[in-house]
Parts: structure tokens; C-alpha cells; sequence
């Protein structure tokens, strides 16, 4: 086996496909689709892995929408390249999820060609719902990464950082029952629930100065009361938690979850606070793989740094799969770095021809980073002895 004419192989083979992939990445662009729906987008990318001798398993972990193609002799290492592909409600790929899709199409497609000559499987996962779903989440417990040594994305950005401090994120929502009243007719018979969940927003004001760093409470009222004239038997918030650990992500919520429950009982209100889905786990960097990837990601003419201290980038359910099997999630530049995701202006660049060039330069990193998986033994044993370290 030589891994160096693989990697030649691989370039070649990337060169070979850049304009299906750019066609892909643009075609997600024009059409794009949200959490758990985005069936087209789905269709679009098991074709191309299908046309490449991939085998396709659709609507993986119960999801409509998920997939995993496989390819490979079975044994010996395997490796995943994750494919996002949802979009934002009203502002399409403002994330750059098709670019992120685009790049990992782009990278299975490349190392298919040299499968042949190295040992172990190659798997492309589509993980759908990443904007608040939590598409992987359903896929770890799922068990769709229970045999798998690493698992390898990028995602566009305003930097250009070798790995995501991501933080741990949660949604609660929170109920408060009272007891319904006439405001002038029979005041003291009744239990206002909205006055007691403005309470507990008050309360939390007093809470947030204490939190550590990276560690947030934010929430809106979703329900409120039906009429002016009726005192609120019932109101309704959902609050997002954010924390730089899971482990601290757990200790806030039940500070919060103690916080409402003490305010139900200052105020003669049952609080009910329940979890709106599983938590999104921190992000823990592999740094042997995404070292790799930024060598070969700087072979291609674009250099990565380590993150700013200090500045997080919000939560990603990749946090989740990097929990339980090594993982890479690089942040690459697509735009400067005063210019935010999850805007009008990070959508447009998202199909831009600078994005597109970061994109196809970030697929060959994948590609170059999951050959050496799966051809060098050491690289595996690294990669999981940092894992556990």
C-alpha cells in the first residue's frame, strides 16, 4: 500500500469531480430547506454518492432525511465524513451548510477513487437538522457512530480557526400554572402565572452576573394569557442555556430549574420545566486529526490558527459526536471576520466563487486527512490516544 500515490490519486480524483461538487453546493444554495425536511437536498446528494459506487442506507435513526453511504472492503478503519445540508427559516444557507454538504461530497467522491488500495470503510453521514434539531444527536444514539475512528467535517466561517470552541447548549421550556380570575370582579381568587414567569426573568437577572464565563440564560414568553380582562391561569417561556462545558451546562440548568421552582413557590404558581430536546454537547477538538487537516488545508494555500481565546461561536450538535469518537469541526473564512453568520451577507457569500474555492480547498483537506486514516495504523492509534487523553 502507498499512501503517498494514494494522495496523489485523491488530488486527481477532486480535480475530477470540482464541478459536480461546485453544481451541488449551488443547486443546495438555490433551493434551500429546513430541520428535518430537507428531502431534496437528501435526494441530491445519495444520487451522486450512488453514481459512485456508494451503497446508500436512507432515513437513518428514525430521520426521513439522514443517510449513511458506505464504501470499502469492511475492515480496517472507518471513517466519516459528515454532510450538513439544513437551512435558516427565511434566510436560506446562512450558515453555509451547503458548502459544508458540497465539501464532504466532494471528499467521499475523491477517496472512492482510491479505495481499492487501502484498507477499511469510508462513510458519508448525512446529519440533518443541525439548526436545532439535533440531527446527530439522534444519530449517537442511534448507534450510527459505534464503529467509527473518526469523524471529519469543516464549516465556513469568519475565521480561520484549526478547531470550533464550541459550547454546550440546551433549551428549557418553562410552565406556570395559576388559577384564572376576573381583575376587578374576584382578583384575590386568582393566580397570575404571568406575573410569576416575569418574576422568574427578573430573578434571572440577578443570576446572570454570577455565571462563569461562556455561560448564558436567554429567553422568550411564548405564551401569556388570552385576554386582558382574564387574570393568566397559564404562561409559557422557553429559555436557550449555554455553558462552556456539558458537565457546567448541567449544573445551570438546575440552577434555573431551582431558580423557577422557587419563584412557583414565593408566588402560589406549579412550575413544570422540562427539556425541549437532548442537550448539544460541548465540542472536544481531536488535535491530531485537525492538525492534519490544517497541514493539508496549508499545502492548498490557506493557513489556520488556533481560536482567540476567550470567543466562542455558539453550540453545534457535532459537540455530540465528538464525544464519543474523534472529531474535526475547522473553521475556514469565507467572509471577514466583522461579518456574522446567520446573516443576509454570509448567505451571499455562501455561493459566492470565493466560497466555492474554500469549499473545494477544504474538501481536498478532508479527503487528504481521511487517506491518512485509513492508511496509516498510527495515525488511527494517535487519534483515539488523544481521544481518551
Amino acid at each position: 500500500m502507498d499512501v503517498e500515490r494514494c494522495h496523489e490519486r485523491v488530488g486527481a480524483g477532486l480535480a475530477a469531480v470540482r464541478g459536480r461538487v461546485r453544481e451541488v453546493a449551488l443547486a443546495l444554495h438555490r433551493d434551500p430547506e429546513t430541520a428535518f425536511a430537507e428531502h431534496r437536498a437528501a435526494d441530491r446528494l445519495t444520487a451522486e454518492l450512488a453514481a459512485d459506487g456508494f451503497e446508500v442506507d436512507r432515513g437513518v435513526a428514525g430521520m426521513g432525511t439522514a443517510f449513511v453511504a458506505r464504501a470499502g472492503t469492511g475492515d480496517g478503519p472507518r471513517v466519516a465524513l459528515l454532510l450538513e445540508y439544513d437551512a435558516l427559516p427565511g434566510l436560506g444557507h446562512a450558515c453555509g451548510h451547503n458548502l459544508i454538504a458540497a465539501a464532504g461530497l466532494g471528499a467521499a467522491l475523491a477517496v472512492r477513487r482510491v479505495l481499492d488500495d487501502l484498507p477499511g470503510t469510508l462513510l458519508a453521514v448525512g446529519t440533518p437538522a443541525e439548526e436545532g434539531g439535533g440531527g446527530k444527536v439522534l444519530e449517537v444514539e442511534a448507534g450510527v457512530f459505534d464503529s467509527v475512528d473518526a469523524a471529519l467535517m469543516f464549516h465556513p466561517g469568519a475565521h480561520g480557526w484549526t478547531w470550533a470552541p464550541l459550547t454546550a447548549q440546551l433549551e428549557l421550556r418553562v410552565t406556570l400554572h395559576g388559577r384564572a380570575a376576573h381583575p376587578t370582579g374576584n382578583p384575590t381568587e386568582g393566580v397570575d402565572a404571568l406575573a410569576a414567569l416575569i418574576q422568574v426573568f427578573t430573578t434571572l437577572g440577578a443570576l446572570r452576573p454570577r455565571l462563569p464565563t461562556g455561560a448564558h440564560v436567554q429567553g422568550i414568553i411564548t405564551r401569556g394569557g388570552e385576554a386582558t380582562n382574564i387574570v393568566p391561569d397559564l404562561a409559557e417561556a422557553r429559555f436557550g442555556l449555554r455553558a462552556l462545558t456539558t458537565d457546567g451546562l448541567e449544573v445551570l440548568a438546575g440552577q434555573v430549574a431551582e431558580l423557577v421552582r422557587g419563584t412557583a413557590l414565593a408566588t402560589g404558581t406549579r412550575a413544570e420545566v422540562e427539556r425541549v430536546r437532548a442537550p448539544y454537547a460541548h465540542f472536544k477538538d481531536n488535535p491530531v486529526l485537525s492538525g492534519l487537516f490544517a497541514r493539508h488545508l496549508a499545502e492548498a494555500g490557506t493557513t489556520l490558527t488556533e481560536p482567540t481565546p476567550g470567543v466562542f461561536l455558539g453550540s453545534s450538535d457535532i459537540g455530540n459526536v465528538s464525544a464519543v469518537v474523534p472529531a474535526i469541526h475547522p473553521f475556514v473564512a469565507i467572509v471577514d471576520p466583522d461579518t456574522s453568520d446567520h446573516t443576509p451577507e454570509f448567505a451571499e457569500a455562501a455561493a459566492s466563487e470565493h466560497g466555492l474555492d474554500v469549499m473545494l480547498a477544504a474538501a481536498g483537506a478532508l479527503a487528504h486527512t481521511a487517506v491518512d486514516l485509513l492508511g496509516r495504523p498510527d495515525v488511527v492509534a494517535e487519534a483515539w490516544e488523544a481521544f481518551r487523553r
